[in-house]
């Protein structure tokens, strides 16, 4: 009866150790949902202005643009280049974030595999898929703050250009 008691406790950890990437899982996955909801909005503002572009030089063809035309194509002009590089700073985060999921995911079944192997190079991969993932975490997080850097920086020129 004791060999069976300590083989439940000894499922009960690794279910307890395999969820705990699982935790990570799901902060990744709330991270995720907020930085893609960043990325589209950066996407659609470019493309929004790419076309805000293209009709005000279509629209000037062969007239010269009046003062407030020019002034609304060079601040298009300019905020391109800044948000290419906030969509950047996005498409990092959110491939770091897939990424550490992807390790959590190794980490969990690497945690399995050794309940049944009983590996010392196999615990070692765990704990390196593990800090691994949340180095992953770590870096799109920066990438997250440079891009809420490089937003404000839009915005303010943006602002600055009506004034």
């Amino acid at each position: 009866m004791n060999a069976i008691l300590d083989n439940h406790l000894s499922i009960t950890q690794l279910i307890q150790l395999i969820l705990a990437p699982g935790v990570m899982i799901n902060a990744c996955g709330l991270l995720l949902l907020s930085i893609n909801s960043k990325f589209s909005s950066v996407l659609n503002r470019i493309r929004g202005l790419n076309e805000e572009k293209r009709h005000l030089v279509l629209h000037a063809a062969g007239k010269n643009f009046s003062p407030l035309e020019d002034q609304r194509l060079k601040s298009v002009t300019r905020q391109l280049p800044g948000l290419m590089v906030r969509a950047k700073f996005l498409r990092n985060a959110v491939t770091c974030y897939f990424t550490a999921v992807g390790l959590f995911i190794t980490t969990s079944l690497l945690i399995g595999a050794d309940f049944f192997l009983q590996n010392d190079l196999l615990r070692i991969f765990q704990l390196c898929c593990f800090l691994l993932g949340m180095i992953m975490v770590f870096v799109g997080i920066i990438f997250g703050v440079r891009d809420t850097l490089q937003g404000f920086e839009v915005v303010k020129f943006d602002v600055q250009v009506d004034e």
